[in-house]
This record gives C-alpha cells, sequence and structure tokens, in this order.
C-alpha cells in the first residue's frame, strides 16, 4: 500500500462527517465514458460535438438528432455498480459518509446502495412530460421512436438531466454547500473539476482534509492536502473493506 492511500485510509478511519464529490470518472470503470479521455465523447465523432447536442437550444430545435444521440451515448442500463460505488455505499453504512454529491447521471451510486445523493446534472433515470409533467420511466425513452410523447397529451418527453445552457437546481446547490461546509474529510474524485458551476463546490469547504483522486492532474490540485493520481477503485479498495 502506498503511503498517500495510507494515509487517506487512515484519514477515513479517523473522520465521522466525509463528504464524497464525484465526477465522470467514477462511472468509467462501470464501462461509461466519460467526455474527455481519449476515448470520450469528445474525441468521438459526429456531426456536432457532443457539448452541442446535449444542450437546450439542440434540444428544442433538433429532437430527433438529440435523441438519437442520447440513447446511443447517454444511457447505460446494463451497466453496474464498481467497487468506488460499493465502497461509498458502506462507508454510508457505517454512518460515515453524509453525502455523495455526483455530477454523474447514471444512477449508480443509489444502485450500490447510496441514499443520500445529490445528483447535480440529474438523472437518466426519470424523464417528464414538458407539457403536463407526468414522468417517464428510462424504459419508456428506451422503446419509443424517435422523439418519446407523453401518452396522456402528446408533449414531447425530456429528461429529468441538466443540459448545457441550463441551470443546476438552486435547491440541489445549496444542499451540496451546506455539506461540504460542514464536512471533517472531502473527498472529491473522477473529476476534471472544470466545469462550472458544480466545480467551484470544492471552494467552500473550510476543513483541513481534501483530498483528490483523479488519474490527471486538475486545477485544485496545489490546494489539495492529499492528491492521488490513480484509479478510484484500486483506491477505495485499498482503502474500505468490501
Amino acid at each position: 500500500m502506498s503511503d498517500p492511500i495510507m494515509t487517506l485510509k487512515t484519514w477515513i478511519e479517523e473522520s465521522g462527517n466525509i463528504v464524497f464529490f464525484g465526477g465522470a470518472g467514477v462511472s468509467t470503470e462501470s464501462g461509461i465514458p466519460d467526455f474527455r479521455s481519449v476515448d470520450g465523447l469528445y474525441n468521438q465523432k459526429y456531426d456536432e460535438p457532443p457539448e452541442t447536442i446535449i444542450s437546450h437550444s439542440y434540444f428544442v430545435r433538433w429532437p430527433e438528432k438529440f435523441y438519437r444521440f442520447y440513447r446511443d451515448k447517454m444511457i447505460y442500463p446494463e451497466a453496474q455498480p464498481n467497487d468506488c460505488h460499493r465502497a461509498l455505499a458502506k462507508l454510508e453504512a457505517e454512518g460515515k459518509l453524509r453525502a455523495v454529491l455526483t455530477q454523474n447521471i447514471d444512477g449508480l451510486h443509489q444502485k450500490a446502495g447510496n441514499k443520500n445523493v445529490i445528483e447535480l446534472h440529474g438523472t437518466t433515470l426519470k424523464n417528464y412530460c414538458l407539457s403536463c409533467g407526468k414522468s417517464f420511466s428510462v424504459e419508456e425513452i428506451l422503446a419509443a421512436e424517435d422523439v418519446p410523447k407523453c401518452d396522456r397529451c402528446g408533449g414531447i418527453i425530456k429528461p429529468d438531466v441538466v443540459l448545457y445552457e441550463e441551470s443546476l437546481h438552486d435547491g440541489d446547490m445549496e444542499q451540496a454547500v451546506r455539506y461540504i461546509r460542514n464536512a471533517d474529510l472531502l473527498i472529491v474524485g473522477g473529476t476534471s473539476l472544470t466545469v462550472y458551476p458544480a466545480a467551484g463546490l470544492v471552494d467552500y469547504y473550510r476543513g483541513r482534509r481534501l483530498v483528490l483522486i483523479n488519474k490527471s492532474v486538475t486545477p485544485y490540485d496545489d490546494q489539495a492536502d492529499l492528491v492521488i493520481h490513480d484509479s478510484l477503485g484500486k483506491v477505495f479498495r485499498q482503502c474500505v473493506s468490501l
């Protein structure tokens, strides 16, 4: 066991108010690609870049093309939680982890057993009619042809996902800030910390144990008390008995 991981293991054992803030790197070990890696969505070839396709204005103007990309690249119904998800669920069950703040939309933290999850960018598992508000499952979105329409009023169904050009929910951000401010250990993992406003949440931490776990360098590395450039699954397997 390397020294940084041993340090994190000790800090986890000593902490009673842990908050985890994670990004796409949490789910890559479950087979869900991130956006910015060599094989990520930004490096794949489409008529338009992914950040354009999954924007609010694109959804409104070209819902058919939006849903073609969305079904193909944003929904992973067969994905299963990995060791990072399982470790966080265990820490919550033990009363040590107070909240998971995630930028992911895959629902894998809840699937692993976490109860207190703040989904900053929403979730693919929930969908609603823009006209009447009726809820629809992800299975109904996958089964629909072209643009899914409401069976009650005929309105277009939208995923409960925060698209580019849309604001994060104020209530979610307020909760996230409160958890981070009160944490005695903040673990940030699998995120490049370049997507705002979510990345700015780290600035609200007032404690002395800020841990960054990411395979690549982030803009916050020099502010962290501990930096580990490694796989999240590998790190948590050595820190938490699964």
